[in-house]
């Protein structure tokens, strides 16, 4: 009884330091673009937020887990593309129904996911240099696909963006809440943080981490897809060039999150919280009327920052 109290009081304060810390510095973000820029607390921007960082939200979730088994997944933005592509060609050329062309897009995210697991783990290769080539294959092949053009969908799939229930932000937050669970809660998640701390230990230990790995960069694909359908869904067409800097933005997120590049840490819902921090950051700026070559210093500074504070946060951990 008493290891658990001390557990838990040792629990409190990193609670505090990892979300309520987190919220914190969202909520002094509000208050200063608030006094700055004058049209910034309306019901209108923050609609624009929530629509602009649900695909972000989703591929962070896949990418969390990536990053905690100390790999990289560079190829997202273009497996979105090429996922998009799928579902618009299947509506548009094959006339196939919306559920039909919906799963045949979630197969092309996962197969993509699933190819980056199986050249990473079966030659042994940096996840670097695997979803940098998968980053250039999905590219071409989404206009290879759609051939270079966009393809307009139309209102048949834009009823997956309708409001309600079926509202993108809301999918976005229950797949983080689920995200979390998955890595907290079950054996797989403990699995990941195991493999990303130390994998020959868990190799020594009689666990076969490669379908562990497998299954996450599998994981990463699909939510990659699922971010597909939603940006199909809203802009009600198929854009080849669809997201561009997608890889970016969301790795930064979950690095402003506190999730380790060296694996082994991480936090889903940090990582959701990180892609608000830019969101608000980028639409408080842009209220502003910054520029966006100072957007992206002032961006990328903040990035530096959260891993700087993150790496002193975790160093005086231990001493606590």
């Amino acid at each position: 009884m008493t290891q658990m109290t001390r557990n838990k009081s040792r629990g409190l304060p990193i609670f505090v330091t990892d979300y309520l810390g987190m919220a914190l510095a969202l909520l002094v973000l509000l208050l200063i673009f608030g006094f700055c820029a004058g049209n910034f607390f309306t019901l209108t921007n923050f609609r624009t937020i929530a629509n602009q960082v649900s695909d972000t939200t989703i591929v962070a979730v896949g990418m969390t887990f990536v990053l905690i088994i100390a790999g990289i997944d560079l190829s997202v933005g273009s497996v979105m593309a090429l996922s998009g592509a799928v579902l618009g060609v299947c509506m548009v050329t094959f006339h196939f129904s919306l559920p039909a062309a919906v799963t045949l897009c979630l197969a092309a995210g996962m197969l993509c996911g699933l190819t980056n697991g199986l050249v990473v783990i079966g030659w042994r290769l940096p996840s670097f240099i695997v979803t940098l080539g998968m980053l250039e294959i999905a590219r071409g092949a989404a206009h290879l696909v759609t051939g270079s053009q966009t393809m307009y969908i139309g209102g048949s799939v834009g009823v997956i963006a309708g409001a309600g229930l079926l509202n993108p932000f809301i999918a976005a937050v229950v797949i983080v809440v689920i995200g979390q669970l998955v890595l907290s809660r079950t054996v797989f998640g403990r699995y990941i943080v195991a493999i990303g701390t130390n994998e020959e230990a868990v190799r020594l230990s009689g666990i076969d981490p490669r379908p562990i790995k497998l299954g996450v960069f599998a994981l990463c694909g699909f939510l990659t897809a699922v971010a597909a359908v939603i940006s199909t869904a809203r802009m009600e067409a198929a854009d080849p060039n669809a997201g561009g800097g997608l890889e970016l933005r969301a790795i930064a997120a979950v690095v402003i999150g506190g999730t380790s590049l060296m694996g082994g840490r991480g936090s889903v819902i940090s990582s959701f919280f990180g892609v608000l921090i830019i969101a608000v950051l980028e639409a408080g700026l842009s209220q502003m009327r910054v520029g966006e070559p100072a957007k992206r210093v002032i961006t990328g500074c903040v990035i530096v920052a959260a891993v700087i504070l993150d790496q002193y946060r975790h160093r005086i951990r231990p001493a606590k």
